[in-house]
């Protein structure tokens, strides 16, 4: 029996899988899941606890693979979707963070925001730091922010609402959804950040942010890679046309 092109957790949940080789695992990973250590216990929907559970159970997708380990190397936000990557190595998990931190990992992501921009094209420049005055949220801090860089392109214009490609050139958190505030487009369905984000976040159960491709140099093979996820049904879900392929 060949193996799975997916992974099935134990609640049932099943999870594409869109690129493995000896070093790691790319998945499409489902809104609603937390991205921390396995040990951590506030919630059910943390999707490290439950893959190792899974590989733990003997599940026939960790079975079929020979699978003893499998750790996150980057992190997405709990309502974010798309491209995700796990090592299936300590030393891969060292060894794929460090293109992550130098910058050798290219990433692209497709946003919905509010309002309809001007320019095809900007770059966000502000840093970012903690909000000490709310728990979890980040904001643009120009006296001790860290350097952060996001470029931004408009791929379709509706009403009142765009689709965009966001590059995160750094990896800071929450870096789009604080860089679009910053530039008055929050990111449509997030709670967290922007004007009358919260009333459309009740109105739409999505968030309109979702990881579409990684890029980079396999640091064991030196032969690039390309990780892309399908893009069709989140750009309708938001009433917008699929991008064109690259």
């Amino acid at each position: 029996m060949s193996r799975p092109n997916h992974i099935e957790l134990g609640d049932g949940t099943i999870i594409p899988i869109l690129h493995e080789d000896r070093s790691v695992i790319a998945i499409d990973k489902p809104p609603g899941w937390m991205l921390v250590p396995h040990s951590w216990q506030k919630t059910n929907r943390n999707l490290q606890a439950a893959i190792v559970s899974s590989i733990g159970a003997g599940d026939f997708w960790a079975r079929s693979r020979s699978l003893k380990f499998l750790r996150y190397v980057h992190r997405l936000d709990a309502e974010t979707s798309g491209v995700l990557l796990f090592a299936r190595s300590y030393g891969a998990v060292e060894t794929f963070s460090r293109l992550f931190e130098s910058r050798q990992m290219a990433k692209a992501y497709l946003v919905v925001a509010h309002g309809v921009p001007r320019e095809d094209e900007w770059i966000c420049e502000e840093p970012i730091g903690q909000d000490t005055r709310r728990i979890g949220r980040m904001k643009v801090d120009r006296l001790e922010g860290k350097p952060a860089e996001t470029r931004f392109r408009v791929l379709e214009r509706g009403t009142k609402t765009c689709l965009l490609e966001a590059q995160p050139i750094t990896g800071r958190t929450h870096q789009i959804r604080v860089h679009l505030l910053a530039t008055g487009h929050p990111v449509v369905g997030d709670d967290l950040y922007g004007p009358g984000a919260r009333a459309a976040a009740r109105d739409r159960a999505s968030l309109g942010l979702r990881s579409i491709f990684l890029g980079y140099k396999d640091p064991f093979t030196q032969k690039p890679v390309r990780i892309e996820a399908p893009a069709g049904e989140f750009v309708k879900e938001f009433g917008f046309s699929p991008p064109p392929a690259n």
